[in-house]
């Protein structure tokens, strides 16, 4: 259920409604738009809830929500949730960037990587020290070695760092390290991840499982939000069909239609939808095109000898022209890549 308070409401009365929420044993979450104040209701509503409400001082109106997911729907916030990542804010007019190696193999990797991607225009750097793989024989990952080199790499390169979590245990531990903290596609549905990441007050990517429809996914981001983490953005990374030609199929159409229904941020991922490094720079045209909010892209100085998903990596030159081609495209459509804050120089050591 939202509630939506009339135009020029008082403070009181809405801290009024939020009290008679509580009552009820249902949580408020309440969200200021320019012109509007929309207080959402958290919980199975008892009955006759609704027009109790109705009655109250300064509501204008009370809508239930049908959907099966409540907070994530577009019906329940007053505007586009928006998170500041570095130079750029994730939900607005910006087009994100966030770059970086598959997997940190090394200080000289992660650093020349870090330096390469914040030089041609990247927000974030992503990394990963943990790394889920099909076999159990391939790399890993360095685990807290890793988190440790992304935050060396950080503190040269000035960039906020993404980098997955991958089971409840390491949660508290990647987020001493990690600005953004990222769920990978083979966890989408891993509800106890979820719910631990819910109770964390970071910035999380969720992104889309192979194998999840639209409603499934958002309902996943339901998980985490209804623990309290309402700092949620979706990452689109393509899904499993019969198509063999590339590693998944990208599903631009789910852009614009998750942004229709949610008021979350889309990012999408070409690099692990196509898994082949020269249609990345296709696809992140097209992902602009179709209103994504950011793109993560996979980058690596010597591609070729990494030891994840090298097929996939732009090298740093490949990702300046990418870059490039973002900005182009953001540009026709009435947005912007967000360049480097000039006061902020890069530190090298």
């Amino acid at each position: 259920m939202i509630i939506v308070m009339r135009r020029g409401v008082a403070d009181e009365e809405i801290a009024g409604i939020e009290e008679r929420i509580r009552q009820e044993g249902l949580l408020p979450h309440t969200s200021r738009g320019v012109e509007t104040v929309v207080i959402g209701v958290i919980g199975q509503r008892p009955e006759g809830m609704l027009e109790r409400m109705e009655r109250m001082p300064g509501v204008d109106q009370v809508t239930p929500i049908s959907k099966p997911y409540k907070l994530a729907s577009k019906d329940f916030c007053a505007g586009p949730t928006t998170i500041q990542l570095g130079d750029a804010v994730l939900g607005s007019d910006d087009v994100v960037v966030m770059a970086g190696p598959c997997t940190v193999e090394s200080r000289e990797q992660v650093v020349e990587t870090a330096r390469g991607v914040r030089a041609h225009g990247a927000h974030v750097l992503r990394g990963g020290a943990y790394k889920p793989r099909s076999s159990p024989y391939s790399f890993q990952g360095l685990g807290p070695e890793g988190l440790r080199l992304l935050r060396e790499a950080k503190e040269i390169s000035g960039l906020p760092i993404i980098t997955e979590v991958m089971e409840p245990g390491t949660v508290e531990l990647v987020c001493e390290y990690a600005d953004v903290l990222q769920i990978g596609a083979r966890n989408c549905q891993n509800y106890p991840l979820l719910r631990e990441i819910g109770r964390v007050h970071k910035p999380v990517m969720l992104k889309r499982g192979p194998g999840c429809t639209v409603e499934e996914w958002i309902l996943s981001a339901e998980h985490i939000m209804s623990h309290g983490n309402m700092q949620v953005m979706l990452c689109e990374r393509g899904i499993k069909t019969f198509e063999t030609a590339t590693r998944n199929t990208l599903d631009l159409s789910a852009v614009p239609l998750v942004k229709r229904i949610t008021h979350l941020p889309v990012i999408v991922d070409p690099s692990h939808s196509t898994g082949k490094w020269y249609l990345v720079k296709s696809m992140c045209q097209a992902a602009v095109a179709a209103g994504a909010d950011g793109v993560l892209i996979e980058v690596h100085p010597t591609p070729d000898t990494a030891l994840c998903d090298g097929g996939q990596s732009l090298t740093v030159e490949n990702f300046a022209a990418c870059v490039e081609g973002i900005r182009r495209v953001a540009e026709a459509v009435g947005r912007r890549v967000p360049s480097r804050t000039p006061s902020r120089e890069l530190v090298f050591t």
